[in-house]
């Protein structure tokens, strides 16, 4: 297969994990493609649904009045099977007789992943667009979702370092991000965490306890630990601090799944929408197996066998001042 430079017939998906936002990704996938004189198919539940065939013609109706949903209306499922190549030429084959020129992938780092194998595999022309909670993307400095989740996860815990801070407790806040801190690194900052834990600069426990000591050394009477997933569990973490300071009461909360959900917030939803949109346009244009990334300010493409080989930039300046502001 080869890639029309200019597409009559395109289908799009939502892959990996929801993010906030997708839903306005999509939109404007829809309508900017309709604008351009394309017909859009809909695929549900992701590269699962390309195998198996799950598509439907999308007019702007189908995406009135989801701009502020979170969640994904066309569905995502795992389909590690995608990984096999027979799998992949035969989602290739099913977009071909669907008569699907070029497939729009809204999703995460494995997304990508999948997006290029299938180009690869068979030559259909892809472009992805970044939607994460994580923000761990290589080749884009922010992903659709990330703020929003900074926010959900701000917000809750704001309310807990109001019982924190009544009770005289410490704190561990496990959020998400198994292999990149960059939600855990915001999320610290916003709330003025006396320690962030990331996977990229691991801790040892004695490292942690001098941490808790020199917050005591300076009259602190609660301590906040937000800690990315990927760093360790909030409950075993919690019980080491316990034994080291029995005088202390430490408790832990992990946020969880609720950081995925929840309406997007402007700027989730403004980029969004300005990555669906060159989306498209890239597209028109022949740009295809490519990333549609946010760099320095401006939508740029990023071609996907360089975001599959890199590394997703990490604010570890945060951590410096997270350190310099817990005085």
């Amino acid at each position: 297969m080869t890639a029309l430079r200019k597409p009559e017939v395109i289908g799009v998906i939502t892959a990996g994990g929801d993010a906030p936002g997708m839903n306005a990704a999509i939109r404007a996938v829809v309508r900017a493609a309709l604008s351009h004189g394309l017909e859009v198919i809909g695929i549900r539940r992701g590269y699962r649904g390309v195998y198996e065939k799950d598509f439907f013609v999308m007019n702007s109706r189908h995406v009135s009045g989801i701009i502020n949903l979170g969640g994904t209306i066309l569905k995502s499922v795992r389909f590690p099977e995608f990984q096999r190549p027979e799998v992949r030429w035969q989602a290739a084959r099913n977009l071909q007789e669907a008569k699907i020129d070029a497939l729009v992938v809204i999703g995460g780092d494995g997304s990508c992943r999948g997006a290029l194998a299938l180009s690869e595999t068979s030559g259909f022309p892809v472009v992805t667009i970044p939607a994460s909670i994580d923000n761990d993307i290589a080749g884009t400095d922010i992903t659709v979702g990330f703020d929003t989740a900074v926010n959900t996860a701000v917000e809750a815990i704001d309310r807990i370092r109001d019982t924190a801070t009544s009770h005289d407790r410490t704190f561990v806040i496990e959020v998400m991000g198994r292999h990149c801190g960059n939600l855990a690194l915001a999320v610290g900052l916003a709330c003025g965490a006396e320690i962030v834990l990331i996977p990229e600069r691991p801790s040892n426990e004695e490292a942690i306890f001098q941490e808790v000591e020199s917050a005591d050394r300076k009259g602190k009477e609660s301590v906040l630990i937000i800690l990315a997933e990927g760093a360790g569990r909030a409950a075993e973490l919690t019980e080491v601090l316990s034994r080291r300071f029995p005088d202390k009461e430490v408790r832990y909360a992990v946020l969880g799944y609720v950081q995925r959900g929840g309406r997007p917030c402007s700027a989730s939803r403004n980029l969004a929408t300005r990555l669906g949109v060159k989306a498209v346009e890239g597209l028109l244009a022949g740009k295809t197996c490519h990333l549609v990334a946010w760099v320095k300010g401006a939508v740029t493409f990023v071609p996907l066998s360089e975001v599959v080989q890199g590394k997703p930039k990490v604010s570890l300046e945060y951590l410096d001042l997270v350190k310099l502001l817990s005085i």
